[in-house]
């Protein structure tokens, strides 16, 4: 159902409507598709949208609540790894004193903080809800963090965070999502020191793609919905598993450089299997891809040869039955002008008048030889037209269909066929023709 459903899908929608579903974690690829309609397929917007339902925030459309769905992200697995780690107890009298005499002051100074952020989000609604320019977010973070740390820190990725999922979905790495806590105590000397740190720039700019977003912002606020961290500074590293982008490791709270790489390592090292299985396996389906593609353009090309014979033995039948065709023609046109030449034979004797005795005085004795060796003869009145002459040698059986009759000597050709202009030619006599005479029957198709 679904693959009919799909058909209609152009290339470009069909891999958005893959990119929605991996993204989010919807395995219904009507529903993927009915999402992605309401947004006019922009992919972005719709995850976004997507998130926020999850999250149990007002979707930007007035739909009814959206049913329970998977999450876009395998946020928990059972071997996740969490470090967690704590504050810097005081050491000392000094700094225990100093603890002690501080910490009625910050109590205090936390719990007014707390109240007024909390009358705050009552009078005035959280603006970071609304995600509207989530590259925005990215782009002016970066921007801040140069300006407030320097510039030498790794790579940030410059793009949403769910460019930066399908990136190293789409290119198998390992993806390092740095939330930003701008008012921590901790976020300072971990962004000088740790990420500042040329052997922490070189380890993750050659090991994983790093995407990073302060929480104030709308993007980083959905991102921090998202993973629910607990403190800052906060990492996690994310990777493909099981075809789905999965939370393997939480980071949270200060740490060294060093301690961090070691970290971030032996995770790496514990997942590097998952990546290694799914670029087999995308090997294995790019090959049976290509495998197929092959035979389908074989399988197309020797369509296209038989189609091609088939177009060839139809126009060779079709020649064929045209030439049958024309050759009946011509036999039937042929019998046709056999039929009505012997039509024309009977009609012309029966105009021939009747042969006058040898005896005759006005009789002249006419010897024909024809083409083919053959002699006839008759006799005809002098005062008769040339014409039946020409009427009896035509309707001869040996005569030729088109023929003209000569005298020997002096050779001459005698009018006596009969036209439009001289229905009536000369007579016997009017030809200077004596009482016997040898004439010769010419073939004009020899």
């Amino acid at each position: 159902m679904a693959e009919a459903e799909a058909e209609d899908l152009s290339p470009e929608q069909t891999e958005k409507l893959i990119q929605f579903q991996d993204l989010t974690g919807i395995e219904e690829i009507d529903r993927c598709r009915q999402t992605l309609e309401r947004h006019n397929w922009d992919i972005e917007v719709a995850v976004q949208d997507t998130f926020n339902e999850q999250e149990g925030r007002q979707s930007v459309f007035d739909e009814p609540p959206p049913e329970p769905r998977a999450p876009p992200m395998n946020l928990e697995p059972t071997d996740q790894r969490v470090f967690t780690v704590q504050p810097r107890q005081p050491q000392g009298i000094v700094q225990w004193g100093y603890y002690i005499i501080t910490l009625p002051f910050r109590f205090l100074y936390t719990t007014l903080l707390d109240i007024i952020r909390f009358a705050f989000q009552i009078l005035r609604p959280d603006p970071r809800r609304n995600v509207t320019d989530p590259l925005g977010d990215v782009v002016r973070f970066i921007q801040t963090y140069n300006e407030r740390y320097g510039e030498n820190h790794p790579v940030f990725y410059q793009g949403s965070y769910s460019q930066a999922l399908n990136d190293a979905k789409t290119e198998l790495r390992f993806l390092l999502v740095y939330l930003h806590g701008m008012d921590h105590q901790d976020s300072e000397s971990f962004c000088r020191n740790t990420l500042g740190s040329q052997t922490v720039i070189n380890f993750i700019n050659t090991s994983m793609l790093f995407w990073a977003c302060d929480t104030n912002s709308p993007e980083g606020y959905r991102v921090s919905q998202a993973l629910r961290e607990n403190t800052y500074p906060f990492l996690a590293l994310i990777v493909l598993r099981q075809n789905r982008m999965t939370v393997v490791a939480r980071i949270e709270g200060p740490i060294e450089s060093e301690q961090l790489m070691q970290r971030l390592e032996a995770i790496m090292g514990d997942n590097e299997a998952s990546l290694v299985a799914a670029r087999a396996d995308r090997e294995e389906r790019s090959f049976n891809q290509s495998l197929r593609q092959q035979q389908d353009e074989a399988y197309l090309e020797s369509l296209r040869q038989d189609q091609e014979k088939e177009r060839r033995k139809r126009e060779e039948k079709e020649l064929i039955k045209a030439e049958e065709a024309r050759k009946r023609q011509q036999k039937e046109d042929h019998e046709q002008m056999l039929q009505e030449r012997e039509n024309r034979k009977d009609q012309l004797r029966n105009e021939i008048p009747p042969e006058p005795e040898s005896g005759h005085p006005e009789s002249v004795r006419v010897v024909l030889k024809l083409p083919h060796g053959t002699r006839i003869e008759r006799r005809f009145l002098k005062s008769q037209s040339l014409k039946y002459l020409y009427y009896f040698t035509f309707c001869h059986v040996d005569c030729p269909d088109d023929f003209h009759i000569v005298t020997n000597f002096p050779r001459k050709t005698l009018p006596c066929e009969p036209t439009d202009a001289c229905p009536d030619p000369i007579t016997f006599e009017e030809a200077g023709l004596g009482k016997n005479e040898m004439l010769f029957v010419q073939d004009n198709e020899a």
